[in-house]
């Protein structure tokens, strides 16, 4: 027997420095057909993608302040209140995203991946056109020298009242309405240069281009109400991501087959092979702009309180950094995918809840809006004002009345009864 398990294990000596041979004289892949990655370049791929986490969440909040200042001030003079996800929205959320993940599951299983992924690379193209004009408009506009003139122009296709209707209706219904300067113009040609890269070749770094400037208009743009209805959103998400990475193979299977710039990639062998690398290490965009557009909420409520520091904000923005650092360790640790939102939820909402009680702003917190609503008791006051402005607009015309007048109305109103 003995002899028998000292020749199993000696042929089993044999196929493994075959097959490292083997591996050494192709080019040193894995079965996979992927270089292996070595120590320096897996901590190189992570350490990147932690900072390409952690940079569009920075930014992405700081920008997000500017835009609630400026939805602010269109609200003062329009009226007209900002679209901002409601606690019902953040219910649903979970539910919407399961049904389209699961819908793209089976599309992969029943159609073509190929076909499907040149649908959604032709879609991704026009939008990250988009969000990387809007990205860099304010970096090219630093960059473009002042001797260029910025000069305005107005597009607008307008639909006008039919022929043979009422001549005198002035009813216009703009079908297109976009203003832009020639700054503008400078930003849309350079995205649309990345994005055919992107389109084209799919290279990782156009990929992480089209990428970053997904996540940081996510952040600056999606902006939550209120703290629960943040609450409500990750703790959805929470269950969402567990069931889907640890109960099923459907999000993993997803996100193999899913060719789109909805991920952030980086190679962990880069050090061996250039540019020409292949064995990725990825992070989801979603586990950056879910809890990005919390923690730029936050942000939003330190602005509120109007003290020197931020201390909500970067407080979150460390835990979010700490969870990262979790996810990817218990990830190369037990080498099996993991939700990121299991670690990154618990940090996120953890930290500005206890800040919150020990600095004694829980309330605060809680009761934050980003955009409030007129309340029941300041309505009624401006009613009560309303009706004071009335009647005493009613005395002062009863008191400019003449007397002669004032006889007539009586006689008038005896005749009457």
């Amino acid at each position: 027997m003995a002899e028998v398990v000292e020749e199993v294990i000696a042929q089993i000596q044999e196929n493994l420095t075959a097959t490292v041979t083997e591996g050494e004289e192709g080019g040193a892949t894995n079965a996979t057909g992927k270089t292996p990655s070595t120590p320096e370049g897996m901590a190189l791929a992570y350490g990147t993608l932690v900072v390409m986490a952690l940079l569009p969440i920075f930014f992405g909040s700081m920008r997000s302040v500017k835009h609630h200042k400026e939805q602010s001030t269109a609200f003062a003079k329009t009226g007209e209140k900002p679209d901002t996800m409601s606690s019902k929205d953040a219910m649903m959320f979970p539910i919407m995203a399961s049904c389209a993940l699961f819908g793209l599951y089976m599309f992969f299983k029943i159609f073509s991946k190929d076909n499907i992924n040149y649908l959604l690379t032709g879609y991704f193209f026009f939008l990250g056109v988009m969000a990387l004009s809007h990205l860099l408009s304010p970096v090219i506009s630093s960059l473009i020298p002042a001797s260029i003139p910025k000069i305005p122009y107005h597009l607008s296709f307008v639909q006008g009242p039919p022929e043979g209707g009422d001549k005198k209706s002035k009813e216009k219904k703009y079908l297109i309405d976009y203003r832009f300067t020639t700054h503008d113009v400078v930003c849309f040609i350079v995205a649309l240069v990345i994005s055919v890269w992107y389109l084209l070749q799919k290279h990782w770094i156009a990929n992480n281009l089209l990428g970053l400037s997904f996540a940081v208009n996510g952040v600056e743009l999606l902006h939550l109400n209120n703290i629960a209805t943040g609450c409500i959103l990750l703790c959805g998400l929470f269950v969402y991501d567990i069931f889907w990475v640890f109960g099923t193979n459907v999000m993993v299977t997803v996100a193999k087959s899913f060719e789109a710039p909805i991920k952030i990639v980086f190679p962990q062998d880069l050090m061996t092979n250039g540019l020409a690398a292949s064995n990725f290490a990825v992070l989801g965009l979603g586990d950056i702009v879910i809890p990005g557009i919390f923690i730029a909420l936050l942000l939003r409520f330190d602005n509120s309180l109007k003290r020197k520091s931020k201390t909500y904000f970067y407080a979150t923005f460390i835990a979010y950094f700490i969870g990262l650092l979790a996810t990817i360790f218990v990830m190369h640790v037990f080498k099996h995918a993991q939700p990121a939102l299991l670690y990154l939820v618990p940090a996120c909402l953890g930290t500005p809840l206890l800040l919150a009680v020990l600095k004694g702003d829980l309330k605060k917190l809680l009761a934050y809006e980003d955009h409030p609503e007129e309340k029941p008791a300041k309505a009624a006051k401006n009613t009560n004002e309303k009706t004071k402005s009335k009647n005493t607009s009613d005395n002062s015309e009863e008191k400019a009345t003449p007397p002669a007048k004032k006889e007539t109305k009586k006689k008038e109103a005896k005749k009457a009864k």
